[in-house]
C-alpha cells in the first residue's frame, strides 16, 4: 500500500491560524489516494512530479506538474496522486486572499512554486511578524493573479450519465456512440444527448474528448510515450491523437508536457 511522507492525521493544518501553511506529499510505486474529506482552510493542491486527480461531487480535475487545483474552504473532495508522484498541499486561511469561490485549475509561476516549497520546508507555526509570514503574504498576492487553465471534467448527477462516466473511466478507448449508449440506458438518443448537455454543459462528443485529454495527461506525466498514450485511448494513429491534443490544448503532447516541466524547472 502506498504511503505519504507526511500523514495528514499527524499534521492538521486546520488547527493553525497562519495565513498559509504547506505540506509535502510523496507517493511510492503505487498511487496514493486521500479519501473524501474537507478542510476548514482553502487548499491548493500543487503537482510537482507526476499528476494529481482531484474529484468533487460535480467535477474532476487532473493537473500535470507546475499546476495546482484550488479547492475552497469546506468543499468535499478526494485526491489521488499518480504513481511515484509528488505534490505539495498549500492550506490558506479563509478570507485571507481573493481566490475563486469555486474549484479551478491554476497555472503556477516558478516563483509561486518556489515559495510553496519554501513554506513546506519550514515550520508551520511561524510567527505573524517574521520573514516566513512576509513571504506567505507575497505568495498569496501572486496566487490572486494566477491564470485559470482547462483541466476540468464536469461530472453528471443523473444515474444514467454517471453510468456512462464510470464506463469511460474503465475504458477510455471506448467508441460507443451516444445512440448506442441511449439503448443501454433505456432512453432515446435525443433525450440522452439533451441530458448530457444540461448536466455537463458539453455535447457528448466534447465531454468524451475532455475525458480523453485528462486521461492522456495522466499517462504522459507518468512517463508514458505519446504512442502508447494514443493506443490506450483507441486512436488508430499517433498523428490523429496529436492533432486532437493540439486543437484542444494548443500544443503537441510532448511539447506540452515538456514545457510544463522545463519552464518551471521541476525535477
Amino acid at each position: 500500500m502506498a504511503t505519504t511522507a507526511f500523514p495528514l492525521d499527524l499534521h492538521d493544518p486546520d488547527s493553525l491560524a497562519q495565513p498559509a501553511v504547506a505540506l509535502l506529499i510523496e507517493s511510492q510505486q503505487n498511487d496514493t489516494e486521500v479519501p473524501v474529506h474537507y478542510h476548514r482552510k482553502g487548499q491548493l493542491i500543487v503537482a510537482l512530479k507526476g499528476g494529481n486527480v482531484c474529484t468533487i461531487e460535480d467535477g474532476l480535475w487532473m493537473v500535470p506538474p507546475g499546476f495546482g487545483v484550488w479547492v475552497p474552504s469546506g468543499t468535499v473532495h478526494s485526491n489521488r496522486v499518480t504513481a511515484n508522484g509528488k505534490i505539495c498541499l498549500l492550506f490558506i486561511e479563509p478570507g485571507i486572499a481573493q481566490l475563486p469561490e469555486h474549484c479551478c485549475t491554476l497555472a503556477l509561476s516558478p516563483l509561486i512554486l518556489e515559495l510553496v516549497l519554501y513554506l513546506a520546508g519550514g515550520p508551520n507555526d511561524y510567527p505573524a511578524d517574521g520573514q516566513i509570514a512576509r513571504l506567505a503574504g507575497v505568495l498569496l498576492e501572486l496566487l490572486e493573479q494566477a491564470p485559470a487553465e482547462r483541466f476540468y471534467l464536469p461530472l453528471p448527477k443523473s444515474p444514467q450519465v454517471r453510468q456512462i462516466a464510470s464506463a469511460l473511466a474503465e475504458a477510455p478507448a471506448s467508441r460507443v456512440t451516444v445512440a448506442e449508449w441511449a439503448d443501454r440506458v433505456a432512453m432515446s438518443e435525443r433525450t440522452l444527448a439533451r441530458l448530457i448537455k444540461n448536466e455537463t454543459g458539453l455535447s457528448f462528443g466534447h465531454w468524451r474528448k475532455q475525458w480523453q485529454i485528462i486521461v492522456a495527461l495522466q499517462h504522459l506525466v507518468e512517463g508514458a510515450s505519446v504512442q502508447s498514450t494514443a493506443e490506450a485511448l483507441g486512436y488508430e494513429s499517433v498523428s490523429s491523437f496529436i492533432s486532437m491534443f493540439r486543437k484542444t490544448l494548443g500544443n503537441s503532447p510532448a511539447r506540452y508536457v515538456r514545457d510544463a516541466i522545463v519552464s518551471r524547472k521541476l525535477t
